[in-house]
């Protein structure tokens, strides 16, 4: 008899780390390694945020506070959805959350019974299905299209929903794709859970990293029937530079919201006390240090266009991002080629010869559900964008 628990079993160890892993080692062996991996901004947690955590800890805050979170920051946060997304909430609806995932995990957990089906846009974030499966739900993957920009469309949302569908997991913008859906495509999926009173969790963590002039429209501000429906996820880790603080935020209709702060209250209590007044200075404070962040992040997003529209006659493309910090690298037309006598035969082969031999290090997409894509984060700095997409294109033309 396995001493290892059948849901946890069926859960996938994530490839992102792996990798990043892998390239750490190369790193601490000497090898100048450029990695294009990483899902984190790679600037400092602002100055003003950072002391906020110290003046907590000098003024002995360390204390347990209310395991759903401390009341201030709630209230923090509706203000901020109530001025940024136009949808309000009670302080009682909002749960602070040990980071993203936890959240993410958090509303699946209190949501899903065993058998309901969660629709899934593919290309998704690989959390998404393994936190499904853990809850004893069913992932339901839809494939989206390069030509339109991997996103769901309603009709496509309509075909997949049969009687166990409880639920949509919504990401815009989107991780790896950077994919932004526009107010109307939302309404149009809006429209078609409301008619089958389909749950979403709307994941918009990276609600703030947008560019060339789009807007964030959030699911849950298409109507009150939509906000019922609605389990919004958002947090301070990309927004403000804070991924390794750990808090995430849930939003969700008052039954949901009870029965998730009851479960965090015997699962994990409350979040680091000291990050819940950090994470209040990030809202409530200068947003000088993010707006630079972003129009840093916009500067690459369009220096590594650039050089990727060069690279086109190789056989390597991309899907245009509009958001996040990701960019798709489309490069199954060279499947089936080889380097120094190493076949190409898909996204995990493309991304460990890019990395033992050009030093670069990707994601490959079949982490994220399209085989034929390795995703590229451009959250690194102008130099090493640029170097790094020329070992890629050195390494492309040296094919056989």
């Amino acid at each position: 008899m396995s001493k290892i628990s059948q849901r946890v079993s069926t859960i996938s160890p994530s490839m992102t780390l792996a990798m990043s892993a892998k390239a750490a080692e190369l790193k601490a062996a000497g090898e100048n390694v450029i990695s294009f991996g990483v899902g984190e901004p790679d600037f400092n947690t602002p100055a003003h945020i950072v002391q906020a955590a110290k003046d907590a800890l000098d003024k002995g805050y360390t204390k347990y506070v209310a395991a759903a979170g401390l009341p201030a920051l709630k209230k923090a946060v509706c203000r901020k959805f109530s001025e940024d997304n136009g949808v309000d909430y009670l302080p009682s609806q909002i749960i602070i959350c040990n980071g993203g995932k936890h959240a993410i995990f958090n509303a699946l957990f209190a949501t899903i019974d065993p058998g309901d089906e969660v629709i899934i846009p593919s290309p998704y974030w690989l959390t998404y299905p393994e936190v499904v499966k853990c809850c004893e739900g069913v992932p339901v993957i839809v494939n989206t299209s390069r030509e339109n920009g991997f996103k769901i469309t309603a009709e496509q949302l309509e075909g997949a929903i049969t009687p166990k569908t409880k639920m949509l997991i919504f990401n815009s913008p989107s991780n790896p794709t950077g994919a932004v859906y526009s107010e109307e495509e939302i309404r149009a999926l809006a429209a078609v859970c409301v008619r089958h009173g389909i749950l979403v969790l709307s994941d918009e963590m990276y609600e703030k990293l947008i560019y060339g002039g789009l807007k964030h429209f959030s699911i849950a501000a298409v109507s009150p029937e939509m906000k019922a429906l609605t389990l919004l996820v958002n947090g301070v880790s990309k927004s403000y530079a804070m991924t390794g603080w750990r808090l995430g935020y849930l939003a969700a209709p008052e039954d949901i919201a009870k029965a998730v702060a009851s479960f965090q209250s015997h699962s994990t209590s409350n979040v680091n006390t000291m990050t819940q007044y950090a994470a209040l200075a990030a809202l409530e404070g200068p947003t000088e240090p993010m707006r630079e962040m972003v129009k840093a992040f916009g500067e690459r997003r369009e220096r590594a266009m650039r050089i990727l529209d060069g690279m086109k006659p190789l056989g390597l493309d991309y899907v245009r991002p509009d958001g996040a910090f990701y960019l798709m690298l489309v490069c199954d037309k060279l499947y089936g080629r080889s380097y120094k006598g190493q076949k190409i035969g898909g996204s995990m082969d493309m991304a460990e010869l890019l990395l033992t031999h050009a030093k670069v290090a990707l994601t490959p997409g079949i982490c994220f559900g399209d085989d034929g894509c390795v995703r590229l984060s451009y959250a690194l700095s102008m130099e090493e964008l640029e170097e790094g997409l020329s070992r890629i294109e050195k390494f492309v033309a040296a094919l056989d």
